[in-house]
Formats: C-alpha cells, structure tokens, sequence
C-alpha cells in the first residue's frame, strides 16, 4: 500500500511539473520575461507617423525617410574607432560619450547611437556596416513640411528624454515623441505603434531564426491622418504680412470656434527643427533674445488690450442698466480725475454710444466705467459684478481649447484692489484706466479674437480649437459643439455692433475699408514702456485691431497685435482687412496695401530701446 501510494505521489509532482512546465514554454511568455533572456533580440519595425492636413485638405505634414545607427553595448567587438566615426561624421568624443550613455541604459537593449542619417549618408554606410559587430541601423521617418509656416501650431517632434521614459512605458531610449504644438496635444494618435520582432541567437550569439514562429511578433500600425481647422494659405499669407514685425493674429470663425489662424511673429520654419542639424538650430532659436522665435505670441504675449476692451464696458453698462444707446457724455478733449486732467484724441464734443465707440472717446468710457461703479454701494460689489460679465467673454483664464500651452491673461478682482488700496478704501476713479482697456487688464491674442467672435455672435461664444477630423473616428466633442453664453443679453450687442461698424465707415478705420465687405472692428493704440537703466521709459505704442466680417453673417473674427506698431490702423487695422479679404474673397484687390505691409518691417523699433522723447508718444489709448 505505501508503494502504491509513494508512486502515486511521484506521478502526480511529475505531471504538475511537466504540466507547468509546458504551460511556461507554449502559453505564458511575456514581453518582460522575454527581454531578461539573453538569447532573444527584440526589434523594431517604426510605422510612419500620421500625416496632417489643413480644414480644406490641404497637406501641411508628411514624411521622409531616415535612419539610425543603433547599439547593442554587450555585443560591440573591437573596431577602428577613428574609421567608424569618419563613416558617421561624429567626432571621436561625441562616440564615447553616446557609447557610454547607451551601457548606462542597458547593455542588452538597443540603443540611438547617431540619430536621423539622410540617406546620402545611410548609402555611403549601409555597406560597411557589417564590420562593425554590435552597430545596425534602423530605418525610422521623420517630418516632411509641406509648408514654411505654422511652426508654432504644427509644434516638432524630438528624443525623449529621462522624463519622459520614466513617465510613459510606451518609449524606449532613442525613440521620438511631439514637443509642442499639434504634434504634442496629439502624440497619442499619430505616433501610431511601433511593430516587434523577436530574434533568437544561439551560444555564439548569431541569429538563428524568429523567437516560437514569430508567435509574439506584432506588426506596425501607422499614426492616424489628422486635419486641423487651420487654413494654410491664409496662415502663410499671414505671417509673410507679419515679417519684420513683432506680435500675435489669431482668426476664428464664430460659428464653431475653430481656429483659422495662429500667427506668431517673428516665426521660423518647421524644418529647422529636423533631421541632425535640429539640435543645432534649436539653440540658434532659443537664444534668439530679440526676435524669440519659439515665443509663441498668439497665446502666450500677455498685453494691455487698448481700445477694442471699451466694447465691453460699453457691453457691461448696458446690461447693468446705467446706461442706454442714447446716454451723451461730453469729452472736454479729455476728462478729469479730481483736478487733473486725462488726455483723449477724438476731437470733443457731446458723444453718445455709437459715436463714443467709432471715435474712441476715453473721456466718453470713463464715464460709462463710473456708471458702472457708482450702481452698488461698495467697490467691492461692483468690482465683483464687472469682473463676472468680463469673464463670461472668456477673458482672465484659460479657455479650455485643445492648444495645450498659453497664458491665461489677467482680469483684476476686488482682492487685488483691497491689498493694495485697502478694504473698500478705493473707488473707480483708482482703477478708470481699465476703463479703455489698460490698466491691470491682460489678454492675449488668442482671447482678444474669441471676445470678438462673441460680439459677433451676439453673445454667445464656442471654445476655440484646433483639432477637426481624425482618419476614421468621429469627434464630436460637447466641449467643443456647445456655445458658452455671455452674461449680457442679446438685445444689448446691435448698438455696440452698429458703432463697431461705423469704425470702418466713419471712425478710426474708415480708411482700411474692404470692397464689397461689411466689417465691424476697433482700433487699439495702447501704451507700451520699458526699462533702461532702471528707469521707466515709454515707447512706440503697440497698434491693436479687432474686427468681424460680415457683419450680419460672420465668417471670420480676428485679432491683430503688433509690437510697436505705432497705433491701431496704422499697421494692425491693415493687416486683419487683408486678412479678412484674403479669407473670404480669396484673393486680394488693394495690391498697393499689400505690398506696403508685406515691404514695411518695425525691426528698427526693436533693435534697441529708445527714449520716449525721440517720438510723439500717445498719453493714453484710443
């Protein structure tokens, strides 16, 4: 009995082993496991990564081909060093260095040994490549520009670093991931994902033939296509406008919040920043400390919004009751905080709302802005009342957009005003400059176009965006598809939209008017100071324009800020009508106008400071 049982027992533990034992060989391998085993090489087969158009198809980004020289560090055998570095046109150093830096990752995993070789330089090596045991090469794709501009848009793609590999298992060392832009926000689905195969070597380490019949093997899946709402022509007619001069545009259509345009300038071109020399031209850009190329100013340039701010208080008074289209307030060429005097440019005379907006009156605003303040019993309260009606237009925060970087400009609040001038210890005659539009107020490029589309829309406005189609999915996103409203009624807009439109026709703009375009928009001259020597000294004013066309049908609302551009129709008001005809018409019939903006640069405003005297500077907005 005790042998009957004792053999039992030895069957059983044979069988489980055996029994677990071809459970480990034929159903339980995992890529990790695979990886400790120091006979199987893993491989990657790299899918091109997804190509991107413009809303109306138009390619902006494709491919080319590029390769690799990789290292596997436990498998490299003595070479001519010098010979192999003439081959890859590296120095002696910058070999070692990557050498090294590729033990410290892994001596068993492939690593980037020199990245991107052009293929002029991968046919030259591809040959020789077989006398240097332990280095291959991998074919890989890089970016293929089929446009000069939307640098800051499109973003670039670069090596991922020690951050990212400890952030996302996905990577490995060598690989290549967006930095910015489109190619950042949308890494995920143009990446694609890479294909595996696995090797088996044997004890001499040559490979004899793919790992269990290629059973782990994956292949390749190509990043998706994407289209973003961007137009290519008018983005690249926009930043040839833009050259010389410092500053944002960003175009909206109102009716869905897409993004037609996104200029930065002084800009650079996308291709720079690929293949060997990227890292190179990198720096150039980075320590650009004048022109700031890689600064994008259509999100991130934080300013004073000037004059185009005053339709909004004019909105805000409406809506609080304190006034109506008819309230006249005199402008003394200017008005008056206790005994001093405040300068205004618009002539003087009794001025009513439409007249106050299409001649830019300050003293008129102020007024409206002490209207405003003097309805609740407190400053905080009515601190508390403005800022929640400038706020509903999207100002003062980040606005949700799929752009995944910017600044989210400044809206003042009582807290601000309490630290500085005491708990209800100051009224509106402290703060009357963000009455038109300077002050503690800050926007960017980006808000000042989405404030106009709401105008345009009659308050209601939809969350900009850049993202329309990906190849096979619908993308209907709420987030995107659903207005966000105003706090002012809509009944409120007709008279601030008339008096935007008697800009063109009678006011500030009245000599950049469109052919055959009705356009409603506001001139912006804003104060613009520095420091030299420790001392603060006034500069060129910034030109401001925004403007939506047509009027009663919009197809386009835009925002134009320029660096020094002297004030708001002299250099912003042409560009954006140039803007809106190109988008609209496509093409443009004030050749004389183009060819000034296009020839005219501002680079000797910004090629050193300069004192307040040398120029006739503006005292306020307008």
């Amino acid at each position: 009995m005790k042998r009957i049982l004792l053999s039992s027992i030895i069957i059983i533990i044979g069988i489980t082993f055996i029994s677990r034992l071809s459970y480990l060989q034929i159903f339980s391998f995992s890529p990790n496991e695979v990886l400790e085993d120091p006979a199987i090489t893993r491989i990657y087969d790299y899918p091109e990564r997804g190509y991107i158009y413009d809303r109306n198809g138009k390619l902006l980004v494709a491919n080319q081909p590029a390769y690799d020289v990789m290292v596997i560090p436990r498998e490299v055998r003595a070479l001519d060093t010098l010979e192999f570095c003439g081959l890859l046109g590296i120095e002696k150093e910058k070999f070692i260095k990557s050498l090294k830096k590729a033990r410290i990752y892994s001596t068993r995993l492939p690593s980037v040994l020199v990245p991107q070789l052009s293929k002029e330089d991968y046919a030259k090596l591809q040959e020789k490549m077989r006398h240097y045991q332990g280095f291959y090469i991998q074919k890989r794709s890089l970016r293929d520009y089929d446009t000069f501009s939307a640098a800051n848009v499109l973003g670039y793609i670069s090596e991922v670093n020690e951050r990212d590999l400890a952030k996302n298992p996905f990577y490995i060392q060598g690989e290549l991931t967006g930095r910015s832009g489109v190619e950042k926000q949308y890494e995920d689905i143009l990446r694609g994902r890479k294909g595996v195969q696995y090797i088996q070597k044997d004890r001499f380490n040559r490979d004899i033939g793919p790992y269990k019949d290629k059973i782990m093997d994956t292949l390749p899946e190509q990043g998706k296509e994407i289209s973003i709402t961007i137009d290519k022509d008018l983005q690249e007619y926009g930043e040839r406008l833009m050259n010389g001069k410092h500053g944002g545009i960003v175009a909206i259509e109102p009716s869905s919040g897409e993004i037609l345009s996104m200029i930065s300038g002084p800009t650079y071109n996308p291709a720079l920043l690929v293949g060997r020399e990227r890292s190179k031209n990198y720096s150039a850009l980075h320590y650009d400390t004048i022109a700031k190329p890689l600064f994008d100013r259509s999100i991130s340039f934080e300013k004073e919004p000037g004059s185009p701010f005053k339709t909004l208080n004019a909105l805000v008074a409406l809506q609080e009751g304190v006034i109506t289209p008819e309230t006249s307030i005199r402008c003394y060429n200017g008005f008056y905080i206790g005994r001093k005097k405040r300068g205004c440019h618009c002539g003087g005379g009794l001025r009513d709302l439409n007249s106050g907006i299409y001649h830019s009156c300050n003293a008129y605003f102020a007024g409206v802005f002490q209207k405003i303040f003097s309805k609740y019993p407190t400053s905080d309260e009515s601190m508390d009342a403005w800022e929640k009606h400038i706020r509903s237009f999207g100002l003062g925060g980040y606005l949700g957009s799929d752009i995944y970087t910017g600044r989210p400009g400044r809206v003042p609040n009582k807290e601000l005003y309490d630290k500085w001038y005491g708990d209800n210890r100051w009224s509106w005659s402290y703060i009357y400059s963000n009455a038109i539009g300077q002050g503690e107020i800050a926007v960017t490029p980006l808000q000042l176009a989405n404030m106009t589309a709401a105008i345009a829309n009659r308050g209601h406005f939809y969350i900009p965006h850049i993202l329309k189609k990906i190849e096979g999915e619908d993308i209907t996103d709420p987030k995107f598809t659903e207005p966000q409203h105003t706090t002012i009624d809509k009944k409120h807009f007709d008279p601030v939209v008339q008096g935007m439109a008697d800009v063109y026709t009678k006011g500030t703009a009245r000599w950049v008017q469109i052919p055959d375009i009705t356009i409603a928009g506001k001139t912006g001259t804003v104060e613009n100071f520095t420091k030299i020597d420790g001392v603060k000294t006034q500069l060129t004013d910034n030109s401001v324009f925004v403007a939506f066309a047509p009027v009663d049908n919009p197809k386009i609302a835009i925002a134009v800020y320029i660096e020094n551009g002297y004030y708001g129709s002299r250099y912003a008001g042409h560009i954006a009508s140039l803007m809106i005809e190109k988008y609209i018409k496509g093409f443009i019939t004030r050749k004389d106008l183009e060819k000034k903006m296009l020839d005219r640069t501002l680079e000797h405003e910004y090629a050193k400071p300069y004192s307040g005297k040398e120029f006739k500077i503006n005292e306020y907005v307008w």
